[in-house]
């Protein structure tokens, strides 16, 4: 039986000591499956063992042999970090005991400056590169133990070395000091980076008010069960899905749906996890454990999202265990095939080029930037209301070139609503209607309970003697009004015709329903969806952004799919579809497109699953608590709002134009610098800008999809 166990790694913020951390716990036995996710520093392992706490044990040993000084714990999900909240700066989130062992080292290094070339100088530049570049040397050591020769660490410490032994002193303490620098901002930087994404995402409940003869009880949102009556006051979450029992209210729902605009509600209304309490007291009835509440949901999809990696991800993983080993080569080789084979230039000029290539090659900035940047565009996403269920999916929004639309529920309301009464004969619209509400009366279904919403007339005198339903064509009932007995017929064309009636000839569209009282044809209904009011707008700034290719997918009938796409301006119709038939048009269109482009289908959920799942990109008009879309699809628009497929697609680009902005700033820097070095034209100092000062960059550049 496969077991799963979260664990958290607090103070990694090294990404290619995650990338070996995960590659050493693959091999523990019984492990299954391993995911380290470095942006939000939680390691799942699939494991055979039972014992989670033997698990945290094995993987807090390879863990202290990979990066000193990280945190190993179980993660409690139950625990919420009380962080602060005012703003904090990436200054506030560096490590104070780091910072005075460097103001230390500084100050002896400065010594060091001050004596020049005297006797002391050497003793103060040893200090000082002893102090400052304790750990590192630590950690360099620690990496050899344990066969991590290509250790950033290590490379940096005989980089440094041999600046010390071609008798850069100053140069070598220096290059240390700035790598330390630039490792605490880059930290920070992670630090700072994870708490924002994590803010916008700080939707959990941290207790829940309990309800209980007549007092409330403050605790926590795991210990209430269905059934229970919990109190929401002004400004506090609403901790559990339920049912308002006592009170009305209007709710800030953004952090599930990203509208801002409040939602009233009163006694009755359904009421999620996760909106604030905009004013009033409720009681609510808990109709969901938490584990299985909206918020809970939502949490564990946006969280878990990233472990979903994209292209681009993995591109990045394997090109970085390939860089380091190329670049470390080739220091190899410049160190001494010039001056021993070529006789070109001196000992201590190829070792200087050497070590700036040993300093340059690390691939930091990618491997922290890349999952940090796709980590921020799903929390971005799901802000705005939008979950996206991984790093894969994002990346595949970016490719999109064509999408089909289910209709009803989709592009229309799913409500049905009478849209035009007839009568043929004595009786007036109003009667037409009556009769067919009293016909429709019993049924359950969406039309009959449209046609009896719309009636206005009292029902009450009717007595309904008999009722029979016809099935697959309508329903007949007899009635007594005011002391006369009349046989009332409801239902499609076909019964009203085999009755004897003679039918008028409708043209306009919608679903008709025929009415005949006794042996004769009274009138007609037109039921119909209604398009929702975004529909149209999201269509055409789909088509501004070059979606060209759209298409309704849909089993209405020809009249009612016609009139929908001519009205939202879709141009390409596929209707009268079994679910089967959808799945085959989405696959003609596909196999119409190029091998990199996508297509999304949207749906409404779960009576679509099959298209949802055969296409590039499932997505649902899920609304929130709809758990059937949330299950079904790979991206779910909570709040139903067509508007979100648009913004999707461009959070999905302004991610995909960031991440690449970093890739090729990274690695161009990378090899600009190299190229320099290999002909003498640079520095170690500009080696550490293209090591560290270009991670911190990256960095910074992948939070601004967060502000998007």
């Amino acid at each position: 039986m496969k077991n799963k166990v979260e664990i958290t790694l607090q103070g990694l913020n090294c990404a290619s000591c995650a990338g070996k951390i995960e590659n050493k716990v693959k091999t523990l036995a019984g492990i299954e499956n391993v995911n380290l996710n470095f942006a939000r520093s939680i390691l799942t392992v699939d494991t055979k063992n039972t014992n989670k706490d033997e698990v945290v044990e094995q993987v807090r040993i390879i863990v202290d042999n990979t990066e000193r000084g990280v945190k190993v714990e179980l993660l409690d999900k139950s625990v919420k970090k009380k962080e602060d909240k005012n703003k904090i700066t990436i200054a506030q989130h560096i490590n104070k005991k780091d910072f005075i062992v460097l103001m230390v080292g500084l100050a002896i290094f400065a010594l060091a400056l001050i004596n020049g070339d005297n006797k002391y100088a050497l003793i103060f530049y040893l200090l000082s590169y002893a102090i400052i570049g304790g750990t590192i040397i630590q950690s360099a050591f620690t990496g050899i133990k344990s066969g991590e020769l290509l250790d950033e660490n290590f490379l940096m410490v005989i980089a440094t070395l041999a600046a010390f032994f071609i008798g850069e002193y100053p140069e070598a303490v220096a290059v240390m000091i700035f790598y330390r620098i630039g490792e605490l901002f880059q930290d920070a930087a992670v630090e700072r980076s994870r708490k924002s994404i994590s803010d916008i995402m700080d939707i959990r409940p941290d207790y829940a008010n309990l309800y209980m003869s007549g007092i409330s009880y403050k605790v926590d949102p795991d210990k209430v069960n269905i059934g229970d009556i919990i109190e929401v006051r002004t400004g506090e979450k609403i901790p559990l899905d339920g049912i308002i029992v006592e009170g009305k209210a209007s709710l800030n729902t953004s952090a599930l749906t990203g509208e801002s605009l409040p939602v009233d509600v009163c006694i009755d209304s359904e009421v999620y996890s996760g909106s604030i309490n905009l004013n009033g007291l409720l009681k609510i009835k808990v109709t969901k454990v938490f584990g299985e509440s909206t918020v809970s949901k939502i949490l564990d999809l946006v969280e878990n999202a990233s472990n979903s990696k994209g292209k681009t991800e993995k591109f990045i993983t394997k090109f970085a265990k390939i860089y380091t080993p190329v670049v470390v080569i080739v220091a190899v080789i410049l160190a001494i095939v010039p001056p021993f084979i070529f006789n070109n230039g001196t000992f201590s000029e190829w070792i200087y080029t050497a070590a700036i290539f040993l300093v340059v090659s690390c691939p930091c900035a990618l491997v922290i930037s890349i999952p940090l940047g796709y980590f921020a565009g799903l929390g971005l996403a799901s802000k705005n209301g939008i979950l996206i269920k991984g790093s894969n999916y994002l990346e595949a929004l970016y490719n999109v070139k064509a999408i089909a639309f289910d209709k009803t529920g989709t592009l229309t309301k799913g409500i049905f609503v009478v849209q035009n009464v007839e009568s043929t004969s004595e009786f007036t619209k109003e009667d037409v209607l009556k009769y067919a509400a009293i016909a429709e009366s019993n049924s359950q279904h969406p039309i009959a309970k449209a046609i009896v919403n719309e009636n206005k007339l009292n029902l009450k005198d009717i007595e309904v003697l008999s009722y029979e339903e016809i099935a697959g064509m309508g329903i007949k009932v007899t009635i007594k009004e005011e002391n006369n007995t009349k046989t009332i017929i409801v239902g499609n064309k076909i019964l009203i015709e085999e009755l004897g009636m003679e039918v008028t000839n409708i043209t306009n569209i919608g679903t008709h329903i025929y009415v005949g009282m006794d042996k004769a044809f009274i009138g007609y209904l037109t039921i119909n969806d209604e398009a929702k009011k975004e529909s149209k707008k999201s269509i055409e700034e789909l088509n501004r952004m070059g979606i060209k290719n759209l298409t309704m997918i849909t089993g209405d009938n020809q009249g009612n799919a016609m009139y929908f796409a001519e009205k939202l301006n879709i141009k390409n119709v596929f209707h009268s579809l079994l679910p089967a038939d959808k799945v085959k048009s989405i696959e003609n269109i596909k196999n119409s497109m190029m091998k990199n482009e996508k297509i999304i289908f949207v749906g409404d959920g779960i009576n679509d699953a099959p298209v949802l799942a055969r296409a590039d990109i499932g997505v649902a008009m899920g609304g929130i608590g709809s758990d059937a879309a949330i299950e079904a699809a790979d991206v779910v628009i909570m709040d139903d709002d067509m508007n979100k497929i648009a913004k999707a697609l461009q959070i999905a680009k302004t991610t995909r134009i960031i991440v690449m902005q970093n890739i090729i700033f990274s690695i161009g820097i990378k090899l600009l610098v190299l190229l320099l070095a290999a002909f003498g034209r640079t520095s170690m100092w500009i080696a550490i800008f293209a090591d560290v000062g270009v991670a911190l960059l990256a960095v910074l550049n992948s939070m601004r999809i967060l502000k998007e």
